[in-house]
């Protein structure tokens, strides 16, 4: 019997009856014979990890466009406290952690440079629609590996394509992950919103701070036991109705004072100015485009290869591009 094998043999001993088995996956698009160390759920959490896709996230703005601090949140580390509080319910539950780590890694993996300043500009002028889980599954389907893709396992993509909007994930473990991006985001967003002075502790909804904490970190912790107590035997991932309503009307709370509007949002008229005018030139003139991306054109269409392009971009990139483009270089004379 290899690691792999006896991997899976307790999986089927010691996880929750309604826990995704790695033995019991639903497979890859393209056979690949099975590792004799890792499980297929513990294969994909890895090839995330080692993406190309996964490493700019570390270049890309959450919510505070270049940011002076160095501890306000990167997509990165949002990517990766969305993950610790997953893990958490996951094992919490006697879910599959290795798959409910491998959709979190890789949930937001096709977000744009400047947060969602920049999804909302390619929505807009991409005449294909933009939605980043969409084009997070895209990033792992068909952009990394110069085309390949990874070639993850049905049970990740589904997950990662479910980690928003209204469709649920057909595993739990993809649905924990849904719950867990946002206790992350409204929270630490909190954090980052407090420290860059856009808001006071005192400004946040007193209701909401009754039922689910006063601080971050109690919050956290709190939302997370709420949705282990509500969904322990249960085959499905909930919140109780009052910490749902509550977490509802902070989220609502941080569109109103802190994602939309704010002192702090100030640069994302620029920031989308710059993502227009790029997609706009390139469509216009794709021989700017790096050469892989320039050879897609006449399979996939020039506009699909622009939003390709333009969506993988760290938030410095997309400068230097448009500095390149469309900023006189100085002249010289030695």
């Amino acid at each position: 019997m290899n690691i792999r094998t006896e991997s899976e043999r307790i999986e089927e001993q010691i996880l929750s009856p309604y826990a995704a088995l790695s033995s019991r996956s639903k497979g890859r698009a393209r056979f690949e014979e099975k590792c004799s160390v890792r499980t297929d759920f513990q294969r994909d959490r890895d090839r995330i990890i080692y993406s190309k896709a996964f490493r700019r996230l570390k270049h890309k703005t959450q919510v505070f466009i270049s940011p002076e601090g160095d501890h306000y949140r990167t997509r990165l580390t949002h990517t990766l406290e969305v993950s610790q509080i997953a893990r958490t319910i996951a094992r919490s539950l006697r879910l599959n952690e290795d798959l409910t780590e491998a959709v979190a890694l890789g949930h937001d993996l096709g977000h744009t440079p400047f947060g969602h300043a920049g999804e909302r500009v390619l929505k807009e002028i991409c005449p294909l629609g933009f939605y980043h889980n969409e084009q997070s599954v895209r990033v792992v389907e068909k952009l990394e590996k110069n085309g390949k893709g990874l070639n993850l396992t049905h049970e990740v993509l589904d997950g990662i394509l479910c980690h928003t909007g209204s469709k649920k994930a057909e595993t739990l473990e993809g649905r924990i992950v849904k719950f867990a991006d946002r206790i992350a985001y409204i929270n630490h967003d909190i954090e980052d919103a407090i420290r860059g002075g856009v808001i006071s502790e005192k400004d946040l909804p007193k209701e909401c701070l009754k039922v689910l904490g006063n601080t971050s970190s109690k919050r956290i912790n709190n939302m997370i036991i709420n949705i282990i107590e509500n969904s322990k035997n249960n085959n499905d991932i909930i919140m109780s109705a009052e910490y749902s309503e509550a977490t509802d009307e902070l989220r609502k709370f941080m569109f109103e004072n802190v994602y939309i509007g704010s002192d702090a949002k100030a640069e994302e008229g620029k920031a989308e100015n710059l993502i227009r005018e790029l997609y706009s030139k390139l469509t216009e003139e794709p021989g700017l485009l790096p050469n892989e991306f320039y050879a897609k054109i006449s399979e996939e269409g020039v506009d699909r290869v622009v939003c390709d392009y333009v969506a993988g971009m760290t938030d410095r990139y997309a400068v230097n591009v448009f500095n390149s483009i469309f900023i006189p270089a100085r002249w010289m004379r030695l």
